[in-house]
This record gives C-alpha cells, structure tokens and sequence, in this order.
C-alpha cells in the first residue's frame, strides 16, 4: 500500500510540473485568439475567438515568406550538419591517428565559447564572401558552428560498432567514404533522428544569426527575427504575435512528437556506447 501510494505521489507531482512547464504554451495559445482588450484581461480564455490574429500575422506581417525562409534554412542546416556531424565523428571514433585524443579535448573545450563572442568576426568573414542580406549564409552560419554534442554522439556510436563489421566491408572492398556511407551511417539511423531533431529546434528558433545577417533584407527574416514586426515605435499588435508564435511553434511540437521514439533511442545509444 505504502508503495502505491508513493507510486501515485510521484504521478501527481510529475503532472503539477507539466502543466508549469507547459503553462506558458497554453497562455501563448489563448491569447492568440483574443481581442487586443481581452489580451489584458485577468481571464485566461478568450471569450470570443479572433481567427483573424493568424490572418493578420500571416498575410499583414508577412509571415507567410518568414515561414519559407525558415524551412529552407532549418532544412539545408540540419541536413549539412548531420553529414559534417556524422563524418567527423566517424573518423574520431574509429580512425587510429596522432593527437586523436588532444583533438577530441579541444572540440570539447569549444563547447564553453559563447555564440556571442565570435559574432563580430563571423559577420566580417560572411560580409568579405558577399553572404550577408543571403540565405545560403544563415545556413553556413548556423552549420559552420562545431557542433561538439553531435560529433561526440556520432563518436561514440561508431566507436562501439564491432570492428568485424568494418572489416568485412573492407574485404568487399569498400574504401573508406564508401564504408561510411553503405555500412556505418545506416547503423546510426537513431543518433541521426536524434541530431536531426535537437538541429531543427536550433535553426528553427534561432535568433541571432539571421538578425545580424538579415538587417538591411526585411524579406529574409526568420520567423523567430520576424517577431520584430509586430512591435511598432508607438504600440505593439500582442495578439497578432501570440499568434505569430504559435504558428512557429508548433512545427517543432508535431516533429517531436513523431520522431520522440528515435530521439530517446539516440539518447540511450549514444550515452549507453
């Protein structure tokens, strides 16, 4: 009895932290839907649903093309990230060379340089390649950063596949690009949904990249930069932007949703390796 009674605590508990952690969402979500009175209001719901916040976001804010741009850019990111990802992390996880380990520690060590820091020099070098106010350089900028997790989990899933199976594909022989790509990589499909997955609510959310790099093209703004649109030098359209936010967000929430089984295999392969 005692168990269950512990057992059912701890449910309740878990439950009280989901809906604070979620509180904000539902808040975003109903304000969406209410006047620019009713936004002030004490009351959490909308009396009456105002559908034409999301037809004033998508159409008067122009959120229909900050919604393309940030496909298009989340889309090219992640894909560019999982190939220089997975193929680095290969080659630290099963090529033998010099300073393999110093390497790993200083890829390691860039983990705890702030984006922020090397903003300056990055819009100087985007600037000097003409890849400012451009779309090809948000997704440069956002796949160019050492994405030390996902080369560390791609390592460690590689280093733990049986070297039988490399062998055998170098008896057939297959070169090393070719053993990556027909043998190793197909084994990775969970550490790559997981990469896939924590990529695209980065580049779909990102914020500073495509500010600085989008100042002087308004029609290249993401979703996350293109909430500037809603705040005016005299007032603010706040149901407008609750709108807006709810349209960005809830990509990410229905891709979590069918591909959280691959993440949490991700998780567990790559910290069980």
């Amino acid at each position: 009895m005692k168990g269950r009674n512990l057992y059912i605590l701890q449910h309740i508990i878990l439950a009280l932290i989901g809906i604070i952690w979620i509180y904000p969402f539902i808040w975003t979500i109903s304000s969406s839907f209410k006047s620019e009175i009713g936004f002030f209001s004490a009351n959490p719901w909308p009396g009456i649903f105002h559908f034409a916040n999301f037809a004033r976001a998508w159409n008067g804010a122009h959120f229909s093309a900050y919604f393309m741009n940030t496909v298009i850019t989340t889309v090219a990111t992640v894909a560019l990230v999982i190939a220089v990802s997975s193929l680095t992390g290969y080659a630290l996880g099963r090529v033998a060379f010099p300073g393999r380990k110093i390497i790993i520690g200083i890829i390691a060590a860039l983990l705890f340089v702030p984006q922020g820091f090397t903003i300056i020099p990055f819009y100087q070098l985007m600037k000097g390649l003409g890849l400012n106010n451009n779309l090809l350089g948000i997704i440069l900028g956002q796949a160019s950063g050492v994405h030390i997790m996902f080369i560390l989990m791609f390592s460690a899933y590689f280093r733990a596949i049986p070297q039988e199976l490399e062998d055998a594909a170098s008896m057939d022989g297959c070169g090393f690009l070719r053993t990556f790509l027909s043998v190793m990589l197909p084994t990775a499909k969970p550490v790559i949904a997981t990469v896939a997955i924590m990529q695209f609510i980065s580049s779909w959310n990102s914020f500073l990249i495509p500010l600085v790099l989008t100042l002087n093209s308004p029609n290249l703004r993401t979703l996350a930069v293109g909430m500037f649109s809603f705040v005016g030098t005299y007032n603010t359209d706040y149901t407008a932007m609750a709108a807006a936010a709810t349209i960005s967000v809830v990509p990410v929430i229905i891709i979590f949703i069918f591909a959280q089984r691959y993440f949490m295999e991700g998780i567990a392969g790559a910290v069980k390796s």
